[in-house]
């Protein structure tokens, strides 16, 4: 039927799928040592009508009548993509997508398919406590906590912080809060290598961090510019999207950073801030197709909305672009790239400075190890050994996304909760529950116990947090209002190249990190396999 050709062609854009011979002698195939690299290639599984194409990491783990069935979320990428995991006893062995004609339509990325064996290596199963020696040792829950809470005491407001990382969830993020706020610490900030503060994120206006213009509504731009940002990488189900109107010759596509195949045709129109604020005057034909689209739509990555200076460039293009902002459109748009970085934006977790921290919080927070200041004192919660883990003093081990009920907002502001569809390993348990814990251990209780009175407090925090599956738009008047105030910044536009935040599409978070499925498909990515050799060309085919 050749369903996954078109597929591979029409929807991912990539190509490598295609047929030789006619009628009964035809057969389906890939070129000659070229895997299959598209990072949608998983759907071709779920539309292959007789079952010739099979997930390899589930083939011949479970008969179907064994299975457990959960809706939930995917938390890969900051899309919040509909799935359905299923599970035999405490294992997931199968991830698929769900319809949202709204979020992902009918599909999701390899990554969010096939991470799922990520789950269930180097996870964190009991509370550890780094020993004189210098070696994290097993501990009790009541020993860690103890420990924590006195540390946490003993330490000066002005030298605590709290960090979330990409996948912490809202209940999480609200008791951290509390409970760091209730000890006199305003130092929250959201996980990062670098230490720079956005000028691009005003906490105050969501439209200055969302997908505005919503991942349906890009397919009514009719002229769309990217700066800094690879959506192929980021967020590949939004990818596929903006096809639609590259083959419809609805729209015209232009880019400012680092040149690469994004599966559509594209005018590279310049690599850095400085080239972004040139466009405002610029005389190259995309710029002024920019200026007179009726619907233009400009996509900013979060990686570039964090450098100086972009933002700032940014407003002032906004400023030239009198239909981008408007009473039926908002089309800047900031896509963001960990699934509980909204989340933590709408909370009030934007960057903080660790040099002078003396107690540092990392909530799941694995790339802010590599800048915690020596001689601080490190709590890890998290549910995977990665770095963060390795450089803590206390590790307090907490549920995956798939062991817990919880909530996350995606990057157009929809609010989605995922379902417990398994239990957690060993002695973990759900992250807002050990921030409760500990808070008795602090002597800072909170006012909560359970998460109906959690979410309540949610709802006092940020009424959008509640507000399952709406989206509530910013107005005009104030969107306009905050890209007034960036476009006024001092931060001067650099000619640094604006390049896409994620590097390995495949190795993104703790839990992509852990799996092995993943760890293959980024060495035939990056063209690690052993090249020559049939089994490693079958191999790579495969995946």
């Amino acid at each position: 039927c050749t369903r996954c050709v078109r597929f591979i062609n029409e929807v991912a854009g990539t190509g490598e799928l295609g047929t030789t011979g006619r009628g009964n002698d035809m057969q389906i195939g890939t070129y000659v040592t070229r895997p299959l690299a598209s990072e949608l290639s998983g759907n071709i599984i779920d539309l292959c009508p007789v079952g010739a194409l099979t997930a390899k990491p589930h083939a011949f783990t479970a008969r179907p009548w064994e299975l457990t069935s959960t809706d939930s979320i995917d938390v890969m990428d900051a899309l919040g993509s509909a799935i359905r995991v299923d599970s035999r006893g405490a294992e997931v062995v199968r991830i698929v997508p769900r319809t949202n004609d709204d979020v992902n339509e009918e599909w999701i990325g390899d990554k969010a398919r096939f991470a799922y064996d990520g789950l269930k290596r180097q996870r964190l199963t009991v509370p550890l406590v780094r020993s004189g020696a210098g070696r994290l040792e097993p501990a009790s829950w009541a020993d860690a906590l103890q420990i924590v809470g006195q540390r946490l005491r003993s330490t000066a407001p002005e030298h605590v912080a709290g960090v979330a990382g990409a996948l912490a969830d809202a209940e999480a993020l609200v008791a951290l809060k509390d409970l760091l706020n209730a000890a006199g610490c305003e130092r929250l900030g959201a996980d990062s290598a670098s230490d720079s503060a956005s000028d691009a994120v005003c906490a105050d206006v969501r439209a200055s961090y969302t997908f505005n213009a919503t991942l349906a509504g890009v397919e009514d731009a009719d002229v769309i510019l990217l700066v800094g940002t690879n959506p192929r990488r980021e967020a590949p189900v939004l990818n596929a999207r903006l096809r639609k109107p590259f083959l419809a010759g609805s729209a015209v596509f232009g880019v400012v950073g680092d040149a690469c195949d994004l599966t559509f045709d594209y005018d590279h129109v310049g690599t850095s801030a400085r080239d972004v604020d040139a466009l405002a005057n610029s005389s190259l034909a995309f710029a002024q197709t920019l200026r007179g689209a009726r619907r233009p739509l400009v996509v900013v990555g979060a990686g570039a909305a964090a450098q100086p200076g972009v933002a700032a460039a940014v407003a002032r293009l906004a400023a030239s672009l009198p239909a981008l902002v408007t009473r039926e459109w908002n089309g800047l748009c900031t896509l963001q790239t960990a699934a509980g970085r909204t989340a933590a934006l709408d909370v009030g977790y934007t960057s903080c400075d660790l040099d002078s921290a003396r107690f540092v919080y990392l909530l799941g927070a694995d790339g802010a190890a590599a800048r915690l200041p020596p001689g601080a004192f490190v709590v890890y919660q998290g549910h995977h050994g990665d770095a963060g883990a390795h450089a803590a003093d206390v590790v307090l081990p907490a549920a995956a996304y798939t062991e817990k009920a919880a909530t996350f907002v995606n990057t157009e502001g929809r609010t989605q909760r995922t379902r417990q569809a398994v239990a957690a390993p060993g002695a973990a348990r759900d992250d807002w529950k050990i921030i409760r814990a500990l808070s008795d251990a602090a002597g800072l209780p909170l006012p909560y116990d359970d998460v109906s009175g959690l979410r309540a407090r949610m709802a006092d925090v940020c009424p959008s947090l509640v507000a399952a599956d709406v989206l509530e738009p910013t107005s005009p008047e104030v969107a306009l209002l905050a890209l007034s105030r960036l476009a006024k910044s001092s931060a001067p536009a650099s000619d640094a190249v604006l390049a896409s935040v994620i590097g390995d599409y495949y190795m993104t978070d703790a839990i992509s990190r852990a799996s092995r499925t993943m760890a293959k498909a980024s060495a035939a990515a990056n063209g690690r396999l052993a090249s020559g050799s049939d089994s490693a060309k079958a191999e790579a085919m495969r995946m």
